[in-house]
């Protein structure tokens, strides 16, 4: 499933980007500032400042350790029930994250063909699963610099268009300012706020370290390459791609409203979702150019198969190596072991073509992507963290502070209502069907802020889902040190090779101490 362990840099580096910056990204970035403004873009610094966290700290560990499954390095390091159900973890956060990636080509389908969002679910689930039964991760990184290169030309498709109707950048940034949707400016530090610089790059930092230091679908990647200097050459070239990506998929948010700022097609009754914005606007302004309707369908379709397909193999991957050969007396055959990953992948794309058809009830797709990412991510990296950072924690502090960390963070996550996020003032003055405008009256303050705090609401459901992963993480981290702490084994000489080159230089010098003394 690694490859031939030879693949080059720039193919890894856009399959990097490709497989987290999805569909869901393309229609959520872009509808959130339609709807919202433009404050959840300031989310790219975030990146910056995770990359060398992601390169230095983590990375050298797990590329130096080469596991097929991420989580061998848990049962080494913790035991084997920490390891079962980190990867447990870890399989159900991708499961249900595919059942939205599925989700979000079926409404561009519907927008723009008709094609019902049945039709379209299964047809972009099994052509997933199809190349990844086939393929394997080699074909996968393959066609993802194809899938990135659609996902780039079918945004900027967009803005361009957006460009040439409105007369410019300038004229798409002054409509857009005029109406309040460029605004950067709330440092608020009140964790009720939904947006803040606070929440943004706190929140962004820990999911984007989530995603790629600990995350089987990323290092998977990673390991295809030779050496840990061409991987982190590749992590580094990733960055500019997801930051590019991210800017103009903002703009593409920005340009879409230059078009409908006078006639909202939600309060119109066009569409029933924010996140069919896109597609509309592609319908709208792209129907009669031919070629580039073709061009933005697959781009979204190619962004859902980058995603999908790397994680069907992580978790046959994972499968195979946490729950079937342990289980086996026998050493499984290489034709064996092909099989039975090729009948996995079957097995979980249909599990998440089932899901799929249940996504379209879970909200916005960008939040409530990034809410799956936090409540699980966020105590899978603690886990990972303490064994890389801290040498005196142990199996059952670890599998301790695991297990509150995830109870309270699906807690904190679906454990009740949540009160509704307003959007921005819109209007539909210039509609020629309805007759009826947005009202102009002021609303509180807080309404433009995106504080949560409404009467009635359990305080605890309403912070904002970025501090998800923080919390999770906290809850994880702290728990296991006390568990550790109370919990005390027989001292163990670890393997310096299981943590950070920090701390393992460290350990190797107070080996050597030890034996001079």
């Amino acid at each position: 499933m690694l490859g031939d362990k030879n693949q080059s840099v720039l193919p890894v580096a856009f399959s990097l980007m490709a497989s987290f910056v999805t569909a869901i990204s393309m229609f959520g970035l872009s509808s959130e500032v339609y709807t919202r403004g433009t404050q959840f873009s300031v989310i790219i610094i975030s990146y910056v400042i995770a990359t060398p966290i992601i390169g230095y700290l983590y990375l050298p560990v797990f590329f130096k350790l080469g596991n097929l499954s991420l989580y061998e390095y848990l049962e080494v390091r913790f035991g084997r029930l920490t390891r079962v159900t980190t990867s447990l973890a870890f399989s159900i956060q991708m499961i249900f994250y595919m059942a939205i990636v599925l989700y979000v080509p079926a409404l561009t389908l519907e927008a723009v063909t008709g094609l019902p969002q049945s039709a379209s679910i299964v047809l972009v689930g099994l052509v997933c699963v199809f190349y990844s039964t086939m393929g394997g991760i080699k074909a996968v990184i393959v066609t993802d610099l194809l899938q990135a290169l659609l996902m780039y030309a079918s945004v900027i498709a967009v803005v361009g268009v957006a460009w040439y109707e409105t007369g410019g950048l300038s004229e798409i940034l002054e409509i857009s300012n005029r109406y309040g949707r460029i605004n950067f400016g709330n440092f608020s530090i009140d964790p009720t706020v939904r947006h803040s610089w606070f929440s943004i790059l706190i929140g962004g930092c820990f999911t984007q370290i989530s995603l790629y230091a600990v995350n089987q679908t990323q290092i998977q990647r990673f390991l295809t390459m030779k050496d840990y200097k061409t991987a982190i050459t590749a992590l580094w070239c990733s960055l500019p791609l997801v930051m590019v990506i991210s800017l103009i998929t903002s703009l593409s948010g920005l340009a879409m409203f230059s078009k409908y700022y006078n006639c909202d097609p939600i309060k119109s009754g066009r569409i029933s979702s924010s996140d069919q914005l896109m597609p509309l606007y592609v319908l709208d302004t792209m129907g009669s150019i031919p070629g580039l309707t073709g061009l933005f369908i697959a781009g979204i379709f190619s962004s859902a198969m980058s995603s999908v397909s790397p994680i069907l193999n992580s978790l046959a991957a994972i499968t195979m190596e946490d729950y079937i050969k342990p289980f086996k007396k026998q050493e499984i055959s290489d034709k064996k072991r092909v099989y039975l990953m090729k009948i996995l992948v079957l097995v979980y794309g249909s599990v998440c073509i089932i899901l799929s058809f249940l996504a379209k009830y879970m909200g916005a797709v960008l939040q409530t992507a990034l809410t799956i990412f936090g409540v699980i991510g966020g105590p899978v990296l603690a886990v990972f963290t303490l064994g890389i950072l801290l040498p005196y924690i142990n199996q059952k502090g670890a599998l301790t502070g695991l297990i509150f960390g995830l109870t309270f963070s699906f807690i904190i996550g679906f454990g009740g209502p949540k009160p509704p996020v307003e959007n921005l003032p819109s209007y539909t003055n210039s509609c020629t069907i309805f007759n009826t405008s947005a009202s102009s009256t002021q609303l509180p303050s807080s309404y433009y802020k995106g504080v949560l705090h409404e009467d009635g609401y359990v305080y605890l459901y309403r912070i904002s889902y970025l501090y998800y992963v923080v919390l999770g993480f906290l809850v994880t981290f702290v728990v296991a040190m006390i568990g550790s702490a109370i919990f005390r084994g027989k001292k163990r000489d670890h393997n310096p090779d299981l943590f950070t080159p920090y701390v393992a230089n460290r350990l190797k010098r107070r080996g050597r101490d030890n034996e001079q003394s």
